[in-house]
């Protein structure tokens, strides 16, 4: 039976694939794409693999369709998104403001205790990471969801209204 499973995953893989490189809108061939790296997960579900398969789907599909929308968003040619002058004051709050997150990452770096954490003994199972992402590591996981939510609904938002504005 899980001949029948391979041959099914390896077969959307490889269509999606193909029809991510032929598509005509790069929102489908993006889609294509993020159904594309489903059907490598599901085959990494077929090896027993099932953390490698679990990453695959949130770090690639997910990354993938935050992608598919900022780059509807920059492909396009917009009204708002004009050069502005040297010396403008949002150029120069955007600068101050990209450099003091700069600084603040840095010292978050800096000031982090990450040499003093060991490796593991042997390889943790899916059950040790799963306490350990559920247990103290649960709400920045949330935050973290909750500011991806937020900007794929504010994409989606401009995106809208500008549509809305072209017609």
């Amino acid at each position: 039976m899980s001949d029948v499973y391979f041959v099914a995953a390896a077969v959307i893989t490889v269509l999606s694939a193909i029809l991510s490189l032929e598509a005509k809108e790069i929102v489908y061939g993006a889609i294509s794409l993020a159904i594309s790296l489903l059907g490598v997960a599901s085959l990494f579900f077929l090896l027993n693999a099932p953390y490698v398969a679990a990453f695959q789907i949130i770090i690639y599909v997910g990354a993938i369709a935050v992608l598919i929308i900022f780059t509807v968003m920059l492909v396009r040619q917009e009204r708002w998104a004009k050069e502005l002058p040297p010396g403008s004051i949002p150029r120069i709050t955007g600068i101050i403001l990209a450099l003091l997150i700069s600084a603040s990452l840095f010292i978050a770096v800096i000031t982090s205790k990450l040499y003093s954490y060991s490796e593991l003994s042997g390889n943790p199972g899916i059950a040790q990471i799963g306490v350990l992402v559920s247990g103290s590591y649960a709400t920045i996981l949330e935050v973290l969801a909750l500011v991806l939510a937020a900007s794929i609904i504010g994409a989606l938002t401009l995106a809208k209204q500008e549509r809305g504005e072209e017609e």
